[in-house]
């Protein structure tokens, strides 16, 4: 899915031709704090969405400090346009706040980017341009603070200690 958020398939490269994003894949998963999830429409992968802690020497765009992972999202163009990123985002949000009290991202330095961005509660960081590893794009990095009260269980009745024995 790196493939699909770095927009690789607009520029006919793949993830091999980039080094700098091996930072974003590489032991991913291997600790409990990367979280990621994926969405499933008509039984394909239409999207994933993950976060990242990166070290200041990583040198990454959408780095803010050691305790604010960088989020990154892709959906596969077929399924763009159809609510698939933003649920994805919106889900991704509450499960952070159990692990940290911000997230960062960086994302293309335009209006229509930026102002989805913003309707999820992300702020611009300013002086924080960059350019995009996959086409050298402008791009900025932009930071949400995430309150713990938006950590929330569904409250249909479902308690899932009453299936296990």
């Amino acid at each position: 899915m790196l493939h699909f958020a770095y927009r690789l398939d607009e520029v006919a490269k793949t993830v091999d031709d980039i080094c700098e994003l091996e930072k974003y894949t590489q032991n991913y998963g291997l600790t409990n704090r990367d979280l990621g999830l994926y969405a499933l429409k008509e039984n394909k992968i239409a999207g994933a969405i993950w976060l990242r802690l990166l070290k200041e020497d990583d040198n990454a765009n959408g780095y803010v400090n050691d305790n604010t992972p960088v989020l990154t999202i892709g959906v596969k163009p077929e399924f763009r346009g159809e609510g698939v990123g933003s649920s994805m985002l919106e889900q991704l949000i509450l499960e952070a706040g159990s692990l940290y009290e911000n997230i960062s991202v960086s994302v293309l330095n335009n209006n229509k980017t930026v102002s989805y961005f913003e309707k999820f509660g992300f702020s611009k960081i300013e002086e924080s341009l960059g350019k995009s590893p996959t086409d050298g794009t402008e791009v900025m990095t932009m930071i949400k603070a995430i309150s713990k009260e938006l950590v929330k269980r569904p409250s249909d009745g479902y308690d899932p200690r009453k299936w296990m024995d």
